[in-house]
């Protein structure tokens, strides 16, 4: 299965490849949309040798004062692109500092498409049809968040209610493991695989104090053998896996479908201010790499792949220069500015929650923190 645009698929799958990908690079970069915030560095190289363990988000910040503006840069439309996995170790980037855009071709050559032409990008001589983007560059690290997209992490607010749960378990086993029976009461809505968990500390609005929903503890999986019969009151299951031992009162949910990994970072659909809920594994503070949770998603504008900015959020203090109150009593307080400190890229929302992965960070992220639109 290919993964760039239906035209680079069907090149790709012709004769002449290496010419009609230049082709098609050379086509998508013509005129690239460059949003006012994606600015170059001004000590931005010519160029970058993209080796293993290198990301698009890496790589752009190399040039680029936002790494998160690089599908602008390169021209990529987010509502078409399938998959933006298409660089691989070896080729080389290049800045065209004269047309301000980036480039798998040397700014200047002038048939790129050419084999033996001076200055070409060598591209690999076979033609991809089957697992192109295995080893492409992704677009952030995976390894981070491949928890996350697996697992129901956070359980939103009343949706624990008619969720089947373990009722029973076969000679009154009080935690079960592998391949252990167990007894499911609860409407299954046709699915047959399901993931068990227990539900964990309540996710606070700091703003609003209303509880949004739960971090849940996921315990594994189970498969159903046998529904309920007439008569009978529980659905019969096996343990296919587990990370913790479950047992009765535990919570089943349908497994979920495979995860959207096309991460093409873009402003949210609109405007969103949203603080810090929680950072996954209960420390205290958060750095580069690290998943936290925000009181925003998607009733909010929230979609995977949105960018938000980091601040710590700015204290009222009082102004000691400022004038007392009644009687001498009291002091003028004055609201700090919020400071940045990071980037955040979303990528798994729920309703009124999201999960982010913090980008880039300047300083340590708490709970609290504030997480907005791009400015």
């Amino acid at each position: 299965m290919l993964h760039f645009t239906d035209t680079l698929m069907k090149n790709f799958i012709t004769v002449g490849a290496r010419a009609a990908v230049a082709a098609v690079f050379a086509c998508v970069l013509a005129a690239p949309v460059q949003a006012a915030t994606c600015a170059f560095r001004p000590t931005a190289p010519d160029q970058h040798l993209v080796v293993r363990g290198d990301t698009l988000w890496d790589i752009s910040a190399k040039f680029l004062e936002h790494p998160w503006c690089w599908p602008q840069v390169w021209g990529i439309n987010r509502d078409r692109i399938r998959d933006p996995h298409w660089i691989y170790p070896g080729q080389i980037v290049y800045f065209d500092r004269a047309n301000r855009r980036l480039s798998l071709a040397r700014p200047g050559a002038a048939d790129a498409g050419m084999e033996g032409t001076s200055g070409t990008t060598r591209l690999s001589p076979q033609i991809r049809t089957e697992g192109l983007g295995s080893d492409a560059v992704p677009s952030i690290p995976a390894g981070a968040i491949d928890p996350f997209l697996s697992m129901p992490l956070i359980v939103e607010e009343g949706e624990l209610n008619g969720a089947p749960r373990i009722a029973a378990t076969e000679d009154n086993h009080v935690y079960l493991g592998k391949g252990d029976k167990l007894y499911v009461r609860g409407a299954l809505g046709g699915a047959t695989s399901f993931q068990v968990f227990r539900p964990g500390s309540a996710l606070t609005d700091t703003e609003t104090g209303r509880r949004l929903a739960h971090e849940a503890v996921y315990l594994g999986t189970v498969k159903l053998q046998a529904e309920a019969t007439p008569g009978v009151d529980v659905h019969t299951f096996t343990v296919s896996g587990s990370t913790q031992e479950m047992g009765v009162g535990d919570r089943l949910m349908a497994a979920p479908p495979v995860p959207m990994r096309n991460y093409v970072p873009h402003p949210p659909q609109r405007q969103v201010n949203a603080r810090v809920l929680s950072i996954y594994s209960g420390v205290t503070y958060a750095g580069q790499n690290q998943v936290v949770s925000v009181n925003r998603g998607s009733l909010d504008g929230l979609d995977v792949g949105a960018v938000l900015q980091l601040y710590h959020f700015g204290q009222t203090v009082a102004d000691p220069g400022g004038k007392q109150g009644v009687m001498g009593l009291g002091k003028t307080m004055i609201k700090l500015p919020d400071e940045q400190v990071g980037t955040l890229l979303i990528f798994r929302v729920f309703k009124q929650v999201a999960y982010g992965l913090i980008m880039q960070v300047t300083k340590p992220v708490q709970v609290g923190d504030v997480a907005k639109s791009p400015e």
